[in-house]
C-alpha cells in the first residue's frame, strides 16, 4: 500500500488520532492555543474514543492517507440531512506538507461526498488561520461567516463549496 487513500478501518483508530493531534499542534503552537486556554481545540480534545464513536455510532465516512502502511494524512465527513457534508479534520503529518498530500485528500473528500449524494460541503476553521483559510479558499471555498465561543481562544470561521 504505497501513496494511496483508503477508507480505514478500526484498527486505523490510533493512527489516525496520533497525526490528527499531531498536525492540530502546529496551529496551537504557532497561535499560542494550550490544553488550559483551548481544551476542546482539536489536538486536545481527539482522543481514540472520540474517533471511535464518530466511526461506529456516526457512521462517518473517514479516510487516511497512507505512505508504506503508515497513516501520514487524514479526514471525514460528517453527513447532514440536508444533501450537505462537513468535512472534518482534514490533516497532514508536518514532516509530510508541501507535498500536495492536503489537497489529494480534499479531491478525495469531494469525490467520496459526491458519492454519498452530497451537494454542498462545509468547513470550519480557525479564523486567525490566515494561511488555512487562503488554501480553502484556492481550493473553490467560500467564506460565508464568523463565530466566536466563550469556551475558545479564537474565532470560528465557516466556509462552503458548492460540489
Amino acid at each position: 500500500m504505497k501513496n494511496m487513500i483508503n477508507e480505514i478501518h478500526e484498527k486505523d483508530i490510533a493512527g489516525c488520532v496520533n497525526v490528527i493531534k499531531e498536525s492540530f499542534l502546529t496551529v496551537a503552537d504557532e497561535l499560542g492555543y494550550t490544553a488550559d486556554n483551548a481544551p476542546r481545540f482539536t489536538a486536545f480534545a481527539a482522543t481514540e474514543d472520540r474517533l471511535l464513536y464518530q466511526y461506529q455510532n456516526e457512521h462517518r465516512p473517514m479516510f487516511a492517507y497512507y505512505d508504506d502502511n503508515k497513516i501520514i494524512g487524514y479526514y471525514s465527513l460528517s453527513l447532514q440531512d440536508d444533501n450537505e457534508c462537513e468535512l472534518n479534520n482534514l490533516c497532514v503529518f508536518p514532516q509530510y506538507r508541501h507535498k500536495h498530500i492536503g489537497t489529494k485528500l480534499l479531491e478525495d473528500a469531494y469525490i467520496k461526498a459526491k458519492e454519498k449524494e452530497c451537494k454542498k460541503m462545509c468547513i470550519g476553521i480557525v479564523e486567525e488561520n490566515t494561511m488555512l483559510r487562503k488554501w480553502y479558499e484556492d481550493n473553490g471555498f467560500i467564506h460565508i461567516g464568523t463565530k466566536k465561543f466563550d469556551f475558545f481562544p479564537f474565532t470560528c470561521g465557516y466556509m462552503e463549496r458548492d460540489l
